[in-house]
């Protein structure tokens, strides 16, 4: 059999003639096999290899590697708050500039930032010496036209029992008739007189009044308890209560009522009709964006921002805090679930 088969393949040779060589590119063919075999044996390798590993992943890791469904961000978007939200800013309803209600030097300052002070007391002092000099001239005019009341008023005692006297004599005929009307005569002028002195002695009370004012103006106090936020003035320096040019300032300390903070917001005018008066509130504070502090509306404010399509809303903050300052940054969220009053008894 084997005879027989070679025999076969020596037919179907192609005989080719003497002296004729095999083309170059025939030696290359079984090159070309060997790198093809090559290949193929290490690809099959490879598999032989990474076989065993992916059959001993267990199921948990397999679809861990698989990508998730619930991962995608079309899938299960972010809760959302349900409540309304605006932002705004923390404003205390008390705050006031200190001036001086006349034009003086600054001699004195008591405060500066960050003091807290009383209602009354004294924030800074102005030069007083010519104003204390007024002061002791009039009282020492009140003196004197008190002094004249005085003489005019014994005057006028002694000119009454003369009158009255005459008056006993003529009856008696030891007095003449001129004597009782010179008498009369002099009781009228001194009446006038007396009248006259007392009303230049108001006068002079009025004018010691006034000065002992103006004195007291030279004395710059706090028109309310609070805290001082901004100095303006400093020793030395002119204040007017109008400004007059040049270096001449108008005020001395800004004060601040911290007693009187609150929140203003701007809620869009599209959602305006969701807030209400006494409208329960949670707000958070820029500096503070975890403490969430309760509040309540006060009062919608009836005008709205044409440029920007808000509404201003006032919000009282139910707890005061040292740490709640004015023109802080603040977001609040109008809570849907009723009235600030009505939460407070449903927890109780």
């Amino acid at each position: 059999m084997a005879a027989d088969k070679a025999k076969l393949l020596q037919s179907l040779q192609i005989e080719r003639p003497d002296g004729v060589q095999t083309p170059a590119r025939r030696r290359w063919v079984p090159l070309l096999v060997a790198v093809a075999v090559t290949l193929v044996a290490a690809v099959g390798l490879l598999g032989l290899f990474a076989t065993p590993f992916v059959v001993d992943q267990h199921p948990e890791s397999v679809a861990a590697t698989k990508p998730s469904r619930a991962l995608t961000p079309t899938a299960t978007p972010e809760p959302q708050s349900s409540g309304l939200v605006a932002s705004g800013y923390v404003v205390a309803r008390r705050k006031a500039t200190v001036a001086a209600e006349i034009t003086g030097k600054v001699v004195e300052v008591l405060i500066d930032e960050g003091m807290v002070v009383k209602e009354g007391d004294v924030v800074a002092r102005l030069d007083s010496v010519l104003a204390e000099r007024d002061l002791a001239l009039a009282r020492s005019r009140a003196d004197a036209a008190e002094a004249a009341v005085g003489a005019i008023a014994a005057d006028l005692r002694d000119a009454e029992r003369i009158w009255s006297r005459n008056q006993h004599l003529l009856q008696h005929n030891f007095a003449s008739e001129a004597d009782l009307t010179k008498a009369e005569a002099r009781v009228g002028v001194l009446r006038a007189q007396l009248k006259q002195s007392e009303a230049q002695f108001e006068t002079a009370r009025l004018d010691a009044k006034r000065a002992a004012e103006v004195l007291e103006k030279h004395q710059i106090r706090a028109p309310f308890a609070g805290v001082v936020v901004e100095r303006s003035a400093q020793p030395g320096e002119m204040i007017s209560p109008m400004s007059v040019g040049g270096y001449t300032r108008t005020g001395i300390r800004t004060f601040v009522d911290m007693e009187s903070i609150e929140i203003e917001v701007d809620v869009n005018e599209a959602f305006i009709g969701r807030v209400r008066p006494g409208m329960a509130v949670s707000a958070v504070l820029d500096a503070y964006p975890d403490w969430r502090i309760p509040a309540s509306v006060i009062a919608i404010v009836p005008t709205a921002n044409r440029e920007k399509a808000t509404v201003k809303v006032r919000i009282k903050l139910d707890r005061k805090d040292p740490r709640i300052l004015p023109d802080m940054a603040v977001k609040v969220t109008f809570e849907d679930g009723g009235t600030a009053t009505e939460k407070s008894a449903a927890a109780n």
